[in-house]
């Protein structure tokens, strides 16, 4: 399955040429890539973070600031700067996640959101990030039916990196100790488990993807505005999306980012009132809390489990079935 779709999504802008339609898919891949990110960290450590804009705005702001300083030819040499922009967001991520980690996982949310408009507040008014201004990145001069192409490849490498790391931390020690830390903290304290240590770690981790993402951004769109890349929305959005998919497990996060971000791309090209996708997201939220709180992929698996359970009590209670047994 995971090779199918890799292959589906490789071909895709090779089949599908129209601008429009690969402008929309390479946000969708770099919000597939930003919701498995921040999942490794709140979806394994059950510690839900809202304040994930921070790093990709940070992103952003490390990508335009140094490719406008140094004064860099627009094109593919600024992809070097892509990693680079998620180390800056992993060096931001460290003393944040030592303030917002002090405590528990629903004071961490209203910490993660006050840090959040603390960065905002500081792009705005900062003098170096252009203020409400903004900064234009050098421009690229390429081709209008190519333009989107290496931005859908970055953005789909981005993906494959952020899910094979997801699995890497799922299936190690780390993440055994991530998931300890969601089931009972006190209890994972008990048993030996550096619990401070394994959150900052997590939380760090996970900004470089988000950082990467948010240099992508920047790169692809040419000019960057503080109350754009520093989006309260982001936030809910990417943590939206991994509830929708599923919360703490592999392939939701990147169901969820692809339904919801192709979803709200399409609602803002066919209508006019472009907040209407804020609607429909608080709408989807809520009835995925009352109706599917476990996610797309986890009510799934626990209906054809109910399913597999179903058969085997009526094959065990048909004599029919009984006698075709040896």
């Amino acid at each position: 399955m995971w090779s199918l779709a890799l292959v589906v999504l490789v071909v895709f802008p090779l089949i599908v040429t129209n601008p429009t339609y690969t402008a929309i898919a390479v946000s969708t891949l770099l919000f597939m890539a930003c919701t498995t990110s921040w999942n490794m960290f709140s979806g394994y450590s059950g510690y839900v973070s809202l304040g994930s804009a921070i790093f990709y705005g940070c992103g952003a702001y490390t990508m335009a600031l140094v490719s406008s300083h140094a004064h860099m030819a627009g094109g593919g040499a600024q992809f070097w700067l892509v990693p680079l922009a998620g180390l800056v967001a992993m060096v931001v991520a460290v003393p944040v996640g030592a303030i917002a980690l002090r405590v528990r996982r629903h004071t961490f949310v209203v910490i993660t959101i006050a840090l959040f408009f603390v960065f905002q507040t500081l792009a705005i008014n900062a003098s170096f990030t252009g203020g409400s201004a903004g900064i234009s990145l050098p421009l690229i001069p390429w081709l209008f039916n190519y333009y989107n192409l290496p931005f859908y490849y970055v953005a789909l490498g981005m993906v494959v990196f952020a899910t094979l790391l997801s699995a890497g931390v799922r299936r190690s020690r780390f993440g055994l100790q991530l998931l300890a830390i969601r089931d009972d903290e006190d209890r994972a304290l008990g048993l030996g488990v550096r619990v401070t240590a394994v959150k900052l770690t997590g939380f760090t981790m996970s900004a470089f993807t988000i950082g990467m993402a948010g240099a992508v951004y920047a790169m692809f769109i040419g000019q960057i505005y503080p109350q754009f890349v520093f989006d309260p929305t982001f936030d809910i959005t990417v943590a939206l999306m991994a509830f929708l998919g599923g919360f703490g497990t592999l392939l939701g996060p990147l169901l969820g980012g692809l339904i919801l971000e192709a979803s709200q791309q399409y609602l803002v090209l066919s209508f006019s009132n472009g907040s209407l996708y804020l609607i429909l997201f608080g709408v989807l939220f809520l009835l995925v809390i009352l109706f599917m709180p476990q996610g797309i992929v986890g009510g799934v698996s626990q209906w054809w489990a109910l399913r597999a359970l179903k058969r085997e009590m009526v094959s065990m209670t048909d004599p029919e079935a009984v006698g075709a047994n040896p």
